[in-house]
């Protein structure tokens, strides 16, 4: 029987299903949330690029993370809170596929990211007197680039496989998308996307996890042979920190990947854990590494108690 091809242009989403006594409460919800992570993220961003004291390789490469939780929470988060005041369920396919690219280099980035971030701590904590020799500029450039480059790449060659496809149906089963949900609408052969989409997977899951377990077991080692028990409680407290936002987003985005996998798990828990991943850690992030971060920390402090004394 031959397949008939849909060329329509709009796509239509589950969406929530909300009732109209829970409309209000989850659009303040989801504007508050939106606003949080606005405003979280770009006095995290502001405060490391105006204060010179900041411009140190550490603050650099964190600099990225909220640049990156921006990207992801801005492709959500507009279109969530459209279809919720508007009771719209249809997307212009274009608008889907940026959507779902962009949900996908910020889910890639954040790996990468924390995956840099603990080589940063990694050679600041276990070789000291290198540092400044090791982090210069050059090579603080270099691992900027490898890092945005690398998902570029992977997530550009994983939308051109989706791309090429032809589709044949016009629902998604999700209320925002992603790659397992457009390539739900393509009816022929998509085995080469499903290698392809596990190989990126593995492949990111093998170089973030092997870093972050080897440097962090490098760290713990350090730790034991400092003397003196402020140096040991500081570097244990930054390493804390970031593992249990690695482990989080880890959880969150290995649960999300294999919920697609698995036949009769329930929907509404796969869109939350889905929605989870794009609202906890944009959220966390900046409040984790901008408050817990004690130079960071000062600089914002003095900020708004200038600006409150100043009005």
């Amino acid at each position: 029987m031959d397949i008939l091809y849909n060329t329509s242009s709009n796509l239509v989403l589950t969406g929530f299903n909300l009732s109209s006594e829970t409309v209000t409460p989850v659009f303040l919800f989801a504007s508050l949330s939106y606003m949080i992570i606005l405003f979280c993220n770009l006095v995290l961003i502001l405060t490391i690029v105006l204060n010179k004291s900041l411009h140190q390789p550490m603050y650099i490469i964190l600099l990225n993370l909220p640049i990156n939780d921006l990207i992801g929470s801005s492709a959500l988060f507009p279109h969530v809170i459209k279809e919720i005041l508007t009771n719209s369920r249809t997307m212009q396919y274009s608008t889907c596929v940026a959507q779902a690219f962009f949900l996908h280099i910020y889910a890639g980035g954040t790996v990468f990211i924390l995956t840099a971030m603990a080589y940063d701590r990694y050679i600041a904590i276990c070789c000291p007197l290198k540092y400044n020799t090791v982090m210069t500029n050059v090579h603080l450039l270099k691992i900027i680039t490898v890092v945005w480059i690398s998902i570029l790449v992977l997530i550009g060659v994983l939308f051109y496989l989706l791309l090429r496809l032809p589709r044949c149906r016009s629902d998604i089963t999700s209320p925002y998308c992603d790659n397992p949900s457009l390539l739900s609408l393509v009816c022929v052969n998509t085995t080469i996307n499903n290698i392809y989409g596990l190989f990126i997977v593995a492949l990111s899951q093998v170089i973030a996890n092997g870093m972050i377990l080897y440097t962090y077991l490098q760290i713990l080692v350090a730790c034991f042979r400092f003397k003196r028990s402020d140096t040991k409680a500081k570097a244990l407290q930054t390493c804390a920190t970031h593992l249990i936002v690695f482990l989080l987003l880890e959880c969150l985005g290995l649960f999300t990947i294999i919920s697609y996998r698995i036949q009769g798990i329930s929907p509404h828990l796969r869109r939350f854990i889905g929605l989870s991943t794009l609202i906890f850690p944009p959220t966390l992030n900046p409040i984790i590494y901008g408050l817990k971060t004690k130079e960071i920390r000062e600089k914002v402090v003095r900020f708004f108690r200038n600006r409150i004394l100043t009005s």
